[in-house]
């Protein structure tokens, strides 16, 4: 029986073993560290359902854009990841935008919003993009109009602001869309691992967890989204290639003026990592693998194995959440007051 029980400590995969040893030890760790998705978001802007349904049909209007052509769905796409799998994204007259879209799923757990955090919070980002000249190309005053040429629209809004006199307005149309993007959260395995679920991961994604806290990876993908909590220069250790990361945008820069933030950007959240190529703010990289490679090497001053670099996407894997089932909805009909969209014609 002794020899039995020696040949069958042997043949144990060492995943079990490692797993039945980690699994309390880890998941302790991983508790100091990260934080599972909360049941409801908090934000200031109390969160109603006419809110909710509100923005979601805002979501989806591609008449909040001067052309008619372009919505928030556009480049933060529900069915694709929640970003538009582009390199950058395509806006008004066909322009491509400078930066890579970041994914809408769980953006309200983000510290702010961004590349660069020069929005504070998803409110203040929704107004960005309709007034980006290289993205909707519209302005308050106009989309104020649109709105309210429309009289669904008017008594959506008159339903989820009813103790305002003044209830079509650009700012509650931002208040609106942040009401829906509240609930575009998407638990993971992860989640159901932090919450007591033990079988919730794979052996290989639990040794993945591990190998990403030992290695220093959690120093900045931490909190509820793993990352978008802090700002960090991108090139730490090693400054990565100019494809990578472009000489022309130095990041936070822009908005602080301050020397120290020339190439710092917000700390990607990691939330359905390998549903978002491409990667980084440069949208350069289209590979998961490659990325970690990358951020390994310019942040850590690491160079990793590929058995190492495995287990660390086999992690991240554990990071793709259940989407929010979304029917898209009927919108508004126009009326003969509705503004006519302008043409796409660069220059016109």
């Amino acid at each position: 029986m002794k020899v039995l029980f020696i040949a069958m400590a042997v043949a144990l995969p060492a995943a079990t073993a490692f797993a039945a040893q980690l699994i309390p030890d880890l998941k302790e760790a991983a508790l100091a560290t990260f934080k599972p998705l909360p049941s409801t978001p908090t934000v200031a802007n109390p969160i109603t359902p006419e809110k909710i349904a509100l923005g979601k049909a805002l979501f989806f209007d591609t008449r909040l854009s001067s052309s008619g052509v372009f919505s928030c769905n556009s480049c933060h796409n529900l069915a694709t990841g929640g970003d538009d799998n582009h390199e950058t994204s395509i806006g008004h007259a066909w322009q491509k935008g400078r930066r890579n879209a970041p994914t809408v799923f769980n953006s309200v757990f983000n510290k702010a919003q961004f590349w660069d955090g020069r929005a504070k919070d998803l409110r203040a980002q929704a107004k960005g993009p309709i007034q980006a000249g290289d993205e909707m190309a519209n302005t308050p005053d106009q989309v104020v109009e649109t709105l309210k040429s429309m009289p669904q629209y008017v008594d959506w809004f008159n339903a989820a602001f009813p103790s305002e006199v003044d209830r079509v307005t650009f700012d509650n149309l931002a208040k609106a869309i942040e009401a829906f993007e509240t609930t575009l959260v998407t638990p993971a395995p992860f989640d159901a691992f932090l919450n007591g679920d033990d079988a919730a991961m794979s052996s290989e994604q639990k040794q993945g967890l591990k190998l990403f806290m030992d290695k220093g990876c959690s120093s900045c993908h931490a909190g509820t989204n793993l990352g978008g909590e802090g700002y960090y220069p991108f090139g730490l250790v090693e400054k990565p290639s100019v494809d990578v990361l472009p000489e022309n945008d130095k990041g936070r820069l822009a908005v602080t003026d301050a020397a120290e933030d020339s190439y710092v950007f917000r700390v990607a959240p990691l939330r359905n990592v390998a549903l978002t190529a491409p990667y980084f703010h440069s949208g350069k990289v289209w590979d998961l693998r490659r990325a970690v490679t990358i951020m390994a090497a310019t942040q850590l001053g690491e160079e990793l194995t590929d058995e190492q670099i495995d287990l660390l996407v086999a992690f991240l894997g554990s990071l793709t959440g259940e989407v929010p089932k979304i029917t898209y909805p009927i919108l508004p009909a126009e009326t003969a007051t509705t503004p006519r969209p302008q043409s796409q014609i660069l220059g016109k």
